[in-house]
Order: C-alpha cells, then sequence, then structure tokens
C-alpha cells in the first residue's frame, strides 16, 4: 500500500518524491524532480515542476501551477487558481530553459495567499504574511504583513491564526487565540507569546 494517494487521473513521474499522508487529487501532474512533504492536499488541475521544493503539511488549491524556482515552506496555503511566475522577461523568441534563467521566489512557513493572486518571481513572503485575493505580489512580503491589490500594499498586520490584528500601535493580543505581537518598526511585527 502506498504511503500517499494520487488519484487515477493524475500523473507522479518517475523520480518525484511525495511524503506520507500526502493526497494528489484529479488530473494533476507531478515532475520528476519535484519533492512534496508530508501530509499536504494537492488539488485538482494542480501542475508542480522539477526541482519545486514543497514543505509538510502544505494545501495547494485548485488550477494552481508551481513552477520552477519555487519554493513552499511548511503550511503554506495557495489559493485556487493563484499563480506564480519563474522568468522575470519571458520571450517566446528567446526561451529560458535552465535552472540558472528561474528566479527564485519563496513563500515561507505558515503564509496564505489568496485566490486568484499572483507572486511575480524572485518575491519572498515572509513567515504567517498574508496575500489577499486577486492581489499582484511584486515585492516581498513582511512576517505577519497583510497585502492586496495590484500592485499588492501593505494593508496591516495578521496573527499566525489568521485573525487581523487591527490598531497595532505598539503591542497587541490576538483577540481569536490570544498571541501576543509588538511592532518593531513600521515594517516589522514580532511575535512575543
Amino acid at each position: 500500500m502506498s504511503e500517499y494517494f494520487v488519484h487515477e487521473s493524475s500523473y507522479t513521474d518517475q523520480g518525484a518524491v511525495v511524503g506520507s499522508g500526502t493526497k494528489i487529487w484529479h488530473f494533476s501532474h507531478i515532475m520528476s524532480g519535484a519533492v512534496i512533504g508530508e501530509r499536504c492536499n494537492i488539488g485538482q488541475n494542480v501542475f508542480i515542476a522539477n526541482r519545486v521544493k514543497i514543505g509538510n503539511n502544505v494545501k495547494i488549491q485548485n488550477n494552481v501551477s508551481i513552477y520552477e524556482g519555487v519554493i513552499l515552506e511548511d503550511d503554506v496555503f495557495c489559493g485556487p487558481s493563484m499563480v506564480f511566475t519563474n522568468v522575470k522577461t519571458p520571450r517566446s523568441a528567446f526561451p529560458r530553459n535552465t535552472s540558472d534563467d528561474y528566479a527564485v521566489t519563496r513563500v515561507c512557513r505558515g503564509a496564505s495567499i489568496g485566490a486568484n493572486a499572483t507572486v511575480v518571481c524572485g518575491v519572498t513572503i515572509g513567515q504567517w504574511g498574508f496575500v489577499a485575493a486577486g492581489a499582484v505580489v511584486t515585492k516581498d512580503v513582511p512576517e505577519y504583513a497583510l497585502v492586496a491589490g495590484v500592485p499588492a500594499k501593505p494593508m496591516g498586520w495578521v496573527c499566525e491564526c489568521g485573525e487581523s490584528l487591527p490598531n497595532i500601535e505598539n503591542e497587541k493580543s490576538c483577540s481569536s487565540c490570544g498571541r501576543q505581537y509588538r511592532l518593531q518598526s513600521e515594517f516589522q511585527l514580532t511575535k512575543i507569546k
């Protein structure tokens, strides 16, 4: 018996590494050099390219393509139909075809990306960052930051549990889970408890 589940309509190429407890649903394709951690949920019609690294407990919703150069750390959430790019200057007449041509995009532990958002290659989304649905991320997202819009801009802060942290001046406790945070600067929030 397999340690992970792959729907009969999906393809997992030989050489792909898939962790225990992971589920790969309808019409998805995992290429040979991909590494996927444990307890991940890969939705319908998902493509994961060679040399992509995905941590544990990652949720990738339907219609997401994860191209070479993308790294998803543990506990990342990718909403339905969100988009990653991997080349800054794509041209059909001048194809990029080596791993050196692909910009690295890192989505750090616990970050969430909303439905239909676009993440332009070469950025880092910090731990527990939150990208709103439909946003276009062109710059790094700080830890715990909520970004929205086109292009995405900071709109506030979020707790690890996902709740908004309104009106932070110095320290703030999450009204939902009680975690405590301190505002270090305009662009830095740290968890203190």
